[in-house]
């Protein structure tokens, strides 16, 4: 094969073009730009998350032809009859989660701390069992975390060990599932509904105090992280690696 020819297939490898994409936790924050992203690429989309109001709002924004579900992921015979339904796809991004759970840890609820373990540790681990009877060998899962686990904070005890924890599995996976490829995303600052357990005065003065702090001088859009998600989905060389996505933030 000529040069030339080989260089045009490879172009064409890199979009997203006439293939299928999951995402769990796709109705909201970085989980619906990327699913947004990925359909202006030519994607037929899946969305699943836990509530259907969200699903029936997502889909309805997204091109016609996109299917949505409402999942819980903690149930793992709901997990498995999602994806024996949806039937063979290519990439999966997994951004579901709960509202980060952050407290004094003398005064921390190991009972909500659990919760929180069960839906991004548990939850993860059982999309991606399942998800991998279906995706074809040359797809890929994303995964999904927060610097968080890189540099903790004061406060943040059960939310640094469940992102450690996610980052291992994604190492175990990568070996576990290969070929198919298993990355991380992990993110700094964001602006999604993540932050809604906090109140709105409170949040937006966290995120302009975050901002400044930063080298790029704000904290991220849900759009800045689909670019990452789209950029596992298309290039085909990593596997177990974790991209930081934080504006800097780890070096300040």
């Amino acid at each position: 094969m000529q040069e030339t020819q080989f260089q045009d297939i490879q172009r064409l490898n890199r979009t997203l073009n006439g293939q299928r994409v999951v995402l769990i936790g796709g109705t909201s924050g970085f989980g619906f730009a990327t699913a947004k992203a990925a359909a202006r690429e030519g994607a037929s989309i899946t969305v699943a998350s836990s509530s259907k109001a969200k699903v029936d709002k997502a889909v309805a924004q997204l091109p016609p032809g996109t299917k949505g579900y409402a999942l819980d992921i903690t149930r793992e015979a709901s997990v498995e009859e999602f994806f024996s339904t949806i039937g063979e796809f290519d990439h999966l991004a997994v951004t579901a989660g709960e509202s980060l759970y952050l407290g004094e840890f003398v005064t921390i609820s190991l009972e909500q701390a659990r919760r929180f373990f069960e839906v991004r540790f548990w939850g993860s681990l059982t999309v991606a069992k399942h998800a991998s009877k279906q995706i074809k060998s040359t797809g890929s899962i994303i995964l999904t975390n927060g610097v968080i686990g890189l540099r903790p904070q004061k406060g943040w005890v059960a939310a640094a060990g469940i992102f450690g924890a996610v980052e291992a599995l994604t190492r175990a996976l990568a070996i576990e599932l290969a070929p198919v490829r298993v990355n991380l995303v992990c993110a700094g600052y964001v602006r999604t509904e993540l932050w809604g357990n906090m109140p709105e005065a409170e949040r937006n003065e966290l995120f302009e105090k975050a901002g400044e702090l930063l080298p790029v001088g704000r904290v991220g859009e849900a759009d800045d992280l689909a670019e990452t998600y789209l950029y596992l989905m298309r290039e085909r060389f990593s596997t177990g690696a974790m991209i930081v996505v934080d504006g800097g933030g780890v070096l300040v």
